[in-house]
């Protein structure tokens, strides 16, 4: 690293400064004392020289190409010493609005901790799930791209997906990678730890579960649908119930953990009934969040879900989660109260998805039930309605502060 010659600097200029004050103390001449003063003047600045040297040498090592050595140090040291002090946040979901949402958060705190679905059973995911009989990786590998550290290469990679070749099509790489590194060490907690230290990410992922896992919707009419992928197919009769098989899957060992040393607690955003419910339904996990003593926070969806909250309210939501859970799993409500801009509403009415509602009746509702309600600008429309990462995450700071 090339720091050999500079600590042999420093060296030199500490061996100057002694000398000098020792000439200063023994000489009465004051032609030798002032040539004393010029001697450690010399080596104060050798020395200044040579740690500057030294820690440019360590930040090139750190980052080999040479660049932003200045701004990768100031990063470091700001994640070192203001981001490891942040609050202890767990979030609990799963898909698209739970990688979105640890976007924002990495960038305010370093104690996070992600519990995701493992109820995935579509697209690439279900596919290494059936032919392997590993967990779904995808929501996992959403969530440790979210929290990389790094930028560069890494995250693209793990993000690439196949478009063609016999077997490949359709595949994830970051999918692929979890999976075969689950096979070679044969246990998937390992892989998703593993691949974490890949992506040098700011936090913890933790499956909510290690079993393989169902998830089944009973219908009003008494239909019950069987399978994460499946469920929206069917839009003819609300959900009412959802449940897992098999229902005593136990919860993980570190989800429960991290849970009960949470200062914040956020459930979603995502799919109500696919993303963020499976974590819930784990006996496990629900317990330790209402037994928490850190604030529970709920992020409600911007837009409804065809074939699973058709018709939803905000106050819909909630209910749904206290039916399926038991009162005291939320503290507070977080809700979009952004227009949807008129080109994007009518893609999305084509698709039978709608702004979720919030109304008078929500309020009095959530007053009721002593769930804070706050309303915030935190949709994001540009091709698609999203949360905003970085809104919403200071929406979850400011209420922790508050």
């Amino acid at each position: 690293m090339l720091i050999k010659r500079w600590i042999s600097l420093a060296v030199f200029g500490i061996f100057m400064i002694s000398m000098g004050f020792v000439i200063v103390i023994a000489e009465r001449n004051p032609h030798n004392k002032a040539m004393a003063g010029m001697v450690i003047m010399l080596g104060i600045g050798s020395v200044i020289f040579a740690v500057k040297r030294i820690l440019r040498s360590l930040m090139i090592a750190i980052s080999p190409d040479g660049t932003n050595v200045n701004s990768d140090l100031v990063e470091k040291i700001y994640r070192k010493r203001i981001l490891e002090k942040g609050p202890k946040v767990v979030v609990v979901g799963g898909g698209t609005g739970l990688s979105t949402l640890l976007s924002g958060l990495k960038h305010r705190t370093s104690n996070i901790t992600a519990i995701v679905t493992v109820a995935d059973d579509g697209g690439s995911s279900g596919r290494l799930r059936e032919e392997f009989g590993v967990l779904p990786p995808g929501d996992i590998r959403n969530c440790l791209v979210a929290l990389a550290d790094s930028e560069d290469i890494l995250g693209p990679l793990f993000q690439f997906r196949f478009t063609q070749g016999k077997g490949l099509d359709g595949h994830n790489f970051g999918n692929l990678f979890i999976t075969a590194l689950a096979r070679v060490t044969g246990d998937f907690a390992k892989a998703i730890k593993e691949s974490s230290k890949v992506l040098a990410i700011r936090g913890k992922v933790y499956p909510a579960t290690l079993e393989i896992v169902k998830l089944v919707a009973r219908r009003e009419n008494g239909v019950e649908i069987e399978g994460e992928s499946r469920i929206h197919l069917e839009k003819e009769s609300p959900i009412e119930k959802l449940f897992l098989v098999p229902r005593n899957c136990k919860a993980t060992d570190e989800s429960v953990e991290a849970i009960k040393e949470a200062d914040i607690i956020v459930l979603g955003p995502g799919s109500l009934y696919t993303s963020v419910m499976p974590n819930l339904l784990i006996e496990g996990i629900q317990n330790a969040i209402v037994r928490s003593n850190a604030f529970k926070i709920y992020i409600c969806n911007v837009m409804t879900e065809s074939g699973e909250t058709d018709g939803y309210s905000v106050s819909d939501h909630v209910k749904a989660i206290i039916k399926h859970t038991r009162p005291g799993i939320i503290n507070c409500c977080i809700a979009n109260v952004s227009r949807i801009p008129e080109d994007l509403y009518d893609k999305y009415k084509a698709k039978e998805q709608y702004p979720v509602q919030m109304d008078v009746m929500d309020e009095k509702w959530m007053k009721a039930e002593k769930i804070d309600l706050i309303k915030e600008d935190i949709s994001w429309p540009k091709e698609y309605v999203r949360h905003n990462s970085e809104k919403l995450a200071e929406v979850i700071m400011d209420v922790m502060e508050k």
